[in-house]
């Protein structure tokens, strides 16, 4: 029977992860373990959104039932803000239909994006501190970022192919079928291939919802 209701923390000096192994993207912070745990689980009903998106089933069973299986210690890129640590998990062989179930959570995560783009305001509230980004410079960052975290399975998109819609669905379609060949032929890449799907679907879900969050559409002046 397929384990769905594992999480990896990882631990930095300033910040820990909680990473729902099983469900890409589902990845939060906190101060601590405990911390990290509770902002997790304030993320379910946000997460479901991405499940029932994906028609992947289960999640919720395995969100009551989360289980932490593995503590990796964290590094500066986690205290900076990004689950960067890959855990024993990432290295397991995935069959056909688990990749499939993956890779379907990681094309809602990025159906997810585009509609939240398409419709919050193109300024953002700011950080509490002053600062941040607006919509459209998330936007391009996200797709950038995204460009360079597929270079770890081999999918090399220049960076200034991905200026339009075509060439980001373009760009995804080859991400997707680097990614079943990867798995296909079990083949060693840079990035283990549960790490590469869940790193990239954590940063565009993060995004997504900094721009939900954000969003100034309705408000006054």
């Amino acid at each position: 029977m397929l384990e769905i209701n594992r999480v990896v923390l990882e631990q930095g000096k300033e910040k820990t992860f909680a990473t729902a192994i099983d469900w890409p993207g589902w990845s939060r912070s906190g101060n601590s373990g405990d911390d990290a745990m509770r902002v997790l689980a304030e993320y379910t009903g946000r997460y479901q959104v991405i499940a029932d998106m994906a028609g992947v089933v289960g999640f919720d069973e395995a969100s009551s039932s989360l289980v932490v299986v593995d503590t990796l210690t964290g590094n500066s890129t986690t205290d900076f803000g990004a689950p960067d640590k890959i855990s024993a998990i990432d290295h397991e062989p995935m069959s056909t239909d688990e990749c499939e179930r993956q890779l379907a959570l990681l094309q809602a995560c990025w159906t997810f994006f585009d509609e939240i783009a398409a419709r919050v305001s193109a300024e953002l509230r700011d950080e509490p501190l002053g600062g941040g980004r607006d919509r459209d410079e998330i936007i391009g960052h996200t797709w950038l970022v995204e460009v360079g975290y597929a270079k770890s399975i081999g999918v090399n998109t220049p960076s200034d192919q991905i200026d339009t819609p075509e060439e980001l669905r373009a760009h995804r379609a080859a991400v997707l079928a680097g990614m079943r060949e990867v798995n296909h032929d079990q083949r060693e890449t840079g990035w283990p291939l549960r790490y590469c799907i869940r790193r990239i679907a954590w940063h565009v879900l993060d995004h997504a919802w900094e721009m939900e969050d954000k969003d100034l559409t309705g408000q006054e002046d």
